[in-house]
């Protein structure tokens, strides 16, 4: 028999716990307890085979299945993000900072769609239909045919767009829907899953194409209960910082295509515009003589593209404890290579303050960069410019061994490409391209002597 029982539900894991308390127990939050009310049914019985039970079709591996159709957004690097368009039936969670152009992203890619000839439905729960045709107005695209709405209700939402059958269709934002299955209000975990799970059940009965906008928490995580991911079938996560012009969205999650793909944007007044070449975009412009400027060749996904590793070393005078900045990089894998330098290779920075920086706000992850990281360091401490027609990439060991990494081969095409002639790289099987000479080093103690002068 079903009971009414009372719990609270922590609002950043989605623990479930019988009684109120201030500090979640699994995620460590505090006072993110809210109380909610369920239904649950209780069965002391076994299911009884004998009494039914339909029996499903099994498949093999090794069955013939089409790929997916995709439809195109007609934005390329949305597109490309996406793994080559929007798949008819998927789910999509994009999220990001406030302010950081996710629904003039979707705006514009709903617009192009709609005045393409696909039906298109953007439901927003946050601002009011006029709010999103001005910006619309704003962005030049005033006159496509998308159906707007601001509405918040699930029930009401999904009557209407059952009679447009749309090809697309936009929530902005999931924290904001509310269904009447169950209690709640708007944004608690039961709500934000309930809601995703109809809206979800009704794209994949109708073959509509689901993007739900999602808000994130101060530490830039997707805010809600952690199945809201599981739930969808592509997380898209749009980056970069409000104070600089350009944007990055990732793909974190897709099961239609590959992870770790980016599209890159830049905001304009007219709204989010693609970079075509983002090699060009994070490479500054550098004069002959400038200490401690590294090119690295980063990937992502398929793609790489050419970033600049900023190093600025400072002696202390005092005996004031030296400071050590990054920006855009791991702060602990600085600290292991500045180890590494001075156990491996007899350079002292225990008495400089070192900052790093990773030009144009781009975040890099890859461990790759510890060679162009390291170059970076030694040349600012030393003030002995690396060439600017250089790259540097290479994994580095406690022991100082330089490891290889991989894809080296798409990185040298990528750098050939943009003129750059020499490359700083551990021994790889592939040969450089032709006018690029490749320096290899075994050890990050060959690298120093190389910049140092002592080869």
């Amino acid at each position: 028999m079903a009971k009414p029982q009372k719990r609270y539900v922590c609002q950043a894991c989605g623990s479930v716990a019988t009684r109120w308390q201030g500090q979640c127990a699994d995620c460590g939050e505090w006072n993110s307890m809210i109380e909610e009310t369920a239904n649950v049914t209780v069965f002391a019985a076994k299911h009884d085979l004998r009494s039914g039970g339909r029996a499903i079709q099994m498949v093999g591996l090794d069955a013939d299945i089409p790929l997916p159709q995709r439809w195109a957004t007609g934005i390329a690097e949305f597109d490309r993000a996406l793994g080559g368009g929007l798949v008819p039936g998927s789910a999509t969670l994009i999220g990001g900072d406030p302010g950081i152009g996710k629904s003039t992203l979707l705006l514009q890619a709903a617009a192009r769609m709609a005045m393409a000839g696909q039906p298109v439905a953007y439901i927003s729960g946050e601002e009011a239909a006029d709010q999103v045709r001005l910006r619309a107005r704003r962005l030049g695209l005033g006159q496509a045919p998308v159906q707007l709405a601001s509405a918040t209700s699930v029930r009401d939402i999904l009557a209407t767009v059952d009679r447009m059958a749309p090809s697309l269709l936009v929530i902005d934002s999931i924290q904001t829907m509310h269904s009447d299955q169950i209690e709640g209000a708007p944004g608690t975990v039961s709500q934000v899953r309930a809601s995703a799970q109809e809206l979800i059940r009704f794209a994949k009965e109708r073959g509509t194409a689901l993007v739900l906008v999602g808000h994130v928490t101060k530490d830039g995580s997707i805010a809600g209960p952690r199945v809201l991911e599981h739930m969808v079938d592509t997380v898209l996560s749009f980056e970069g910082e409000r104070s600089h012009q350009y944007r990055i969205l990732r793909a974190v999650k897709n099961r239609f295509g590959g992870t770790d793909e980016i599209g890159v944007f830049a905001m304009a007044e007219q709204g989010l515009d693609e970079v075509a070449n983002p090699s060009a975009l994070f490479l500054t412009a550098r004069s002959e003589g400038v200490s401690g400027a590294t090119v690295f060749p980063a990937m992502e996904g398929t793609r790489p593209v050419l970033v600049e590793i900023q190093a600025l070393v400072v002696r202390l005078q005092s005996g004031a404890t030296p400071r050590r900045a990054v920006v855009g990089w791991d702060s602990g894998r600085l600290a292991m290579i500045l180890a590494v330098l001075e156990a491996r290779c007899g350079l002292s920075f225990s008495t400089a303050e070192v900052y790093l920086n990773i030009a144009g706000g781009y975040r890099v992850s890859d461990p790759a960069a510890d060679i162009a990281v390291a170059a970076a360091l030694v040349s600012a401490l030393a003030e002995r410019p690396v060439p600017t027609d250089c790259i540097a990439f290479g994994e580095v060991a406690l022991s100082g061994e330089v490891r290889p990494v991989a894809h080296a081969g798409l990185r040298l095409k990528e750098a050939a490409k943009l003129g750059f002639a020499k490359v700083w790289a551990p021994a790889a099987k592939e040969a450089a391209p032709k006018g690029m000479r490749q320096e290899s080093f075994a050890t990050l103690g060959a690298l120093v002597d190389h910049i140092l002068g002592r080869r």
